[in-house]
């Protein structure tokens, strides 16, 4: 499937992919040829450091997780990892706050052609946000493990737990706009993000 873009801009392109997948590498490629990426992870980072806008209401929800320097994200992940209830209130909290930081991201680029929405969740969260096409990276199962377990406080087993949460990649690339491979070069990834960039928005 293919997405072509609108007449009413700019066009909204939705990053995703699963842990290890290549991401953030693929966002930075965007914002060095010249696209505004919301990334959604540094606004949350942003949101819940030191002086931001939720640790009043998270410290509220979650006594005992917000310190001077802002949430304790190990804490607070604690007490949400295996607990749906919990992990809904947070969201209660937190989606309604990125929403309003990402339509006032909208309206300071309303006259570009083209915008990423890095959004890891995108297909596990779906409704949340609105895009007009998906970009899915992927990379083969070895590399994302060699990925993933490479990472400080990583193991077999919390990879594994964190998959359990995610859609499946295969599932993610049949329901794509677009799949960039990011198993080859940084060279190959980055000329395929430049060849989509121009697609949508000749």
């Amino acid at each position: 499937m293919s997405a072509k873009p609108h007449r009413h801009h700019p066009f909204v392109l939705g990053l995703t992919g699963s842990i290890g997948m290549g991401k953030s590498a693929v966002a930075r490629m965007f914002s060095e040829l010249g696209i505004p990426v919301f990334d959604s992870d540094a606004v949350v980072h942003r949101l819940q450091g030191a002086g931001g806008k939720l640790l009043g209401a998270i410290e509220a929800a979650f006594p005992g997780t917000v310190g001077p320097a802002g949430v304790d994200r190990a804490e607070l992940g604690r007490r949400v990892f295996a607990d749906q209830a919990a992990l809904h209130r947070l969201e209660a909290i937190v989606h309604p706050a990125i929403g309003a930081e990402r339509a006032e991201f909208l309206l300071e680029h309303a006259g570009k052609p083209l915008v990423v929405f890095d959004i890891p969740l995108l297909f596990e969260k779906p409704g949340t946000v609105q895009v007009d096409a998906v970009l899915v990276v992927s990379a083969p199962v070895d590399v994302q493990r060699s990925r993933v377990l490479s990472r400080p406080g990583m193991s077999p087993q919390r990879l594994a737990a964190i998959l359990d949460l995610q859609v499946p990649d295969a599932e993610k690339r049949a329901r794509a706009d677009y799949v960039i491979d990011t198993g080859g070069s940084l060279e190959q990834t980055r000329e395929a993000v430049a060849a989509l960039v121009k697609n949508l928005t000749q």
